[in-house]
């Protein structure tokens, strides 16, 4: 299986049969090497509503055929808007799917989407722990430091965290390390940071810092695969 990663809190998880993709937000985002219109996908997760995660959802499903499971309130909003296949979830709530195992968890965020000038309440925030092809995942979406992320790490020992250290809007790389000791995953990926100005970070300086630890920190860049056979980038 691999696992790409397109920028921002954008991947993309290929295993023999399927393809899921989280948070695509691709047009616009000043990092993404690869446009909307060439992404292959069968599945989409959105964490939450903002358009830095939903950006590019509705068309790629539309031009996939895909089907987009989220958060119950951003599910009906995103049906409204035309998506005929979408399956609503909410935190704590989980199911097999022909992918894997998707188990929504939470996440210390917001979610909204402006439309006409009129601000939208789209649910909770939250993270995802995929089990997929006997690797588990764990997204955390954009969230604060929090201390459930214990509870994650004992409940489903991810082999995989994709954690976010921008802070500004997220947790920042002194509390990203702490959920990765709380979590304890062979891996961490930092993510949504160095898109904008704002979130401006050194994911290198916090790989290095993971490895104290005993965590294998990767920094990936927009476009790069990691394969989790050998959890090297190829």
């Amino acid at each position: 299986m691999q696992i790409k990663f397109h920028g921002h809190a954008c991947i993309q998880i290929t295993g023999q049969e399927h393809s899921v993709l989280v948070d695509p937000f691709l047009t616009g985002n000043p990092v993404a090497v690869e446009s909307a219109e060439t992404i292959q996908a069968d599945t989409i997760l959105l964490t939450h509503g903002h358009d830095d995660h939903t950006g590019d959802a509705i068309h790629i499903a539309k031009r996939n055929d895909a089907t987009v499971i989220t958060i119950v309130e951003l599910a009906a909003y995103l049906s409204l808007q035309g998506l005929e296949s979408v399956v609503p979830m909410n935190i704590g709530g989980g199911a097999s799917f022909p992918f894997g195992e998707l188990k929504w968890v939470p996440a210390l965020h917001s979610s909204s989407a402006i439309v006409d000038g009129e601000i939208i309440y789209l649910g909770n925030p939250a993270g995802f722990v995929l089990q997929m092809e006997g690797v588990t995942i764990y997204h955390a979406g954009d969230t604060a430091l929090f201390s459930d992320m214990k509870l994650i790490g004992e409940r489903y020992a991810p082999d995989i965290a994709f954690l976010p250290i921008g802070s500004h809007f997220t947790m920042d790389p002194t509390d990203a390390l702490l959920a990765a000791q709380w979590l304890q995953a062979k891996v961490v990926v930092p993510i949504h940071y160095n898109t904008f100005s704002l979130i401006e970070q050194d994911g290198h300086d916090y790989a290095e810092k993971l490895k104290q630890y005993g965590i294998k920190g990767i920094v990936m860049e927009p476009g790069q695969v990691l394969d989790t056979s050998t959890w090297q980038l190829v």
